[in-house]
C-alpha cells in the first residue's frame, strides 16, 4: 500500500550499483525444477533424476556454484530432520538446503526462503507429475536469484538463503529451520517467505501485475497475554516486529523503479491458510510472507489436465517472469536494507504523561552511528508521517507540543552508510506506573 505522506527518504537505503533480477535466469530456475516430474517430499530422495532428492540436490549445487563464483562467501549445509503426521504417516525425513552469507556481526541474521516441494490433488500422491511452477518453484527461483545478486556484497548481518521441503505436509521445512534457529542462538532481525510469487493472472483470468501482497501478523503469536494486553493499551497493535517488517517492505518497494506496489495485509496469511513463516512467529522471529496479488487455484494443487476446455495445473505457462522479477527486486532490496543495517533497537520508551511534551528513549545499539525517531498521530493513516534524526550517542529526545496521548512514536538504528533498521514502537516504560484520573485524584 502507497502512503504518500512518507517521504521516499525516509526509507531509502544507501545508492548501490545492483544488478537487476533477470526474468530469463528465474525462467530456467523454475524450468529446471519443474523438469525433476515430482517434488513431493515422499518422493525418492535418492533417484539422481526424478524427485525431491534431485531437486535438492541440484539447489545445493547451484548455491556450491554461487558461493565459487564470489570467492567462497556463501556456504552450502543441509539440515535435516524425520517428521511424522497426517500427510506423512509413516514419517518423511525433510531436509532444508541453505546458502549462507557470513556477515561481520556473527550473531545477526535475515532469512529468505521458499519451499521447493510440490503436490498435486491428492497430497498423498507422490508419484504422480507435480510441476510446482508457481507453488513454489517461483519463490525457490527467487531466493537462488537473491542469493547471485547479494552474494557480490559484504553485510553486518548474515543472510541465509533458505530452500525449503515438507511445506505442503505440515510446514515442516520452516519448523526445522525456525528450531534450528534457535537451538544456534541466531537473531533473525527479518524472515521473508515466498510462496507463490509467480503469476500476474488470478481465478478467472483477473489479472494483477501491480502489485505483490505481504502478511503479517500484528501482536506477536508467540507474545504472553500480559504483553498483548500491553501493546493493546498502548495502541501498538499495528506496530509489532512483524507488521513494522511489512511497513518497511512496503516503503522499500516504493523507492524502485517501476512503480511496482505492495499490499500490506493484515493478517499472518491468506485467512484460514499458512506458510513456512509461521514456525518463526511462533518463536517470536518477525516474519512475513510475499504472495501474489490474485491467486489462480486451478494451477495449484492440481493434476496436470483438461477438462472441458479448461486447464489445470501448476505449469511453467502459468507463470508471468517479468512479475516475478519484479517480486525479487523487492526482496533483494529489503534483505540488502536489513542487513547493513544496524540491529533494530530492542526497545523503545515514550513519556509524557500530563504533558505537551513526549520523550522518547530507547537502548543504545552497536554499530548506530544515529537513530530515526518516528512519530504520527493516532487518528491518521497507520505508518509514520515525520522523523527527527538524533546522532549517536544520544539515546533520548524531547518532542515538544507532541502530546503521548495523541501520537504513536518509534525508532529505528540507522547506520554511518544510511541503513536503517525497522522501526521499534516505543511503549511505556515498565519503570513509570500507570496513571489515572486527575491530578488532584492522586495524592
Amino acid at each position: 500500500m502507497r502512503f504518500a505522506l512518507l517521504p521516499l527518504a525516509l526509507i531509502a537505503t544507501p545508492a548501490v550499483a545492483r544488478e537487476a533480477p533477470s526474468p530469463e535466469r528465474l525462467r530456467a530456475t523454475v524450468t529446471k525444477l519443474v523438469s525433476f516430474g515430482t517434488r513431493h517430499t515422499a518422493s525418492s530422495p535418492t533417484d539422481p533424476k526424478r524427485g525431491i532428492g534431485a531437486a535438492r540436490a541440484w539447489a545445493a549445487g547451484q548455491f556450491t556454484a554461487i558461493g565459487r563464483a564470489c570467492g567462497g562467501c556463501l556456504s552450502v549445509e543441509q539440515i535435516g530432520r524425520r517428521f511424522t503426521g497426517p500427510r506423512a504417516p509413516d514419517g518423511v525425513r525433510v531436509v532444508d538446503v541453505l546458502g549462507i552469507q557470513p556477515g561481520s556481526d556473527p550473531s545477526r541474521y535475515v532469512v529468505v526462503g521458499g519451499h521447493i516441494d510440490s503436490i498435486v490433488g491428492d497430497v498423498m500422491d507422490h508419484d504422480a507429475d507435480a510441476p510446482g511452477a508457481n507453488d513454489d518453484a517461483s519463490g525457490v527461483a527467487l531466493v537462488l536469484e537473491a542469493a547471485r545478486i547479494l552474494s557480490r556484497e559484504k553485510f553486518r548481518a548474515t543472510i541465509v538463503y533458505a530452500v525449503f521441503s515438507g511445506e505442503e505436509q505440515g510446514l515442516w521445512g520452516g519448523t526445522l529451520l525456525a528450531d534450528t534457529a534457535k537451538a544456534r542462538g541466531w537473531q533473525i532481525d527479518a524472515m521473508l517467505n515466498n510462496d507463490i510469487v509467480g503469476s500476474s493472472v488470478g481465478q478467472g483470468g483477473v489479472r494483477v501485475a501491480d502489485r505483490v501482497r505481504v502478511f503479517s501478523e500484528g501482536i506477536r503469536a508467540g507474545d504472553p497475554l500480559t504483553d498483548a494486553m500491553t501493546r493493546r493499551a498502548e495502541g501498538g497493535e499495528d506496530d509489532g516486529p512483524s507488521r513494522a517488517l511489512a511497513k518497511a517492505i512496503d516503503g522499500v518497494a516504493d523507492t524502485l523503479p517501476g512503480g511496482f506496489d505492495v499490499r500490506v495485509e493484515r493478517r499472518p496469511d491468506r485467512f484460514g491458510r499458512g506458510g513456512d513463516h509461521e514456525p518463526f512467529l511462533a518463536l517470536g522471529y518477525p516474519a512475513v510472507r510475499f504472495t501474489v496479488g490474485a491467486e489462480n487455484w486451478d494451477r495449484q494443487h492440481q493434476y496436470v489436465r483438461t477438462e472441458n476446455g479448461r486447464s489445470y495445473g501448476d505449469t511453467v505457462e502459468g507463470v508471468d517472469f517479468d512479475y516475478l522479477a519484479k517480486v525479487t527486486a523487492i526482496n533483494v532490496a529489503t534483505l540488502a536494507r536489513l542487513a547493513a543495517a544496524p540491529a533494530t533497537p530492542p526497545k523503545a520508551y515514550a513519556a509524557g504523561a500530563l504533558s505537551r511534551d513526549t520523550t522518547v528513549s530507547w537502548p543504545a545499539v552497536p554499530g548506530a552511528a544515529s537513530y530515526k525517531v518516528y512519530w504520527r498521530g493516532n487518528d491518521g493513516p497507520v505508518t509514520w508521517t515525520d522523523n527527527r534524526v538524533v546522532a549517536a550517542p544520544a539515546t533520548s529526545t524531547v518532542l515538544t507540543q507532541m502530546p503521548v496521548d495523541d501520537n504513536f512514536f518509534g525508532v529505528a538504528a540507522v547506520g554511518a552508510d544510511g541503513a536503517e533498521s525497522i522501526v521499534t514502537f516505543a511503549g511505556r516504560s515498565p519503570s513509570i506506573p500507570v496513571a489515572g484520573g486527575p491530578p488532584a485524584a492522586r495524592r
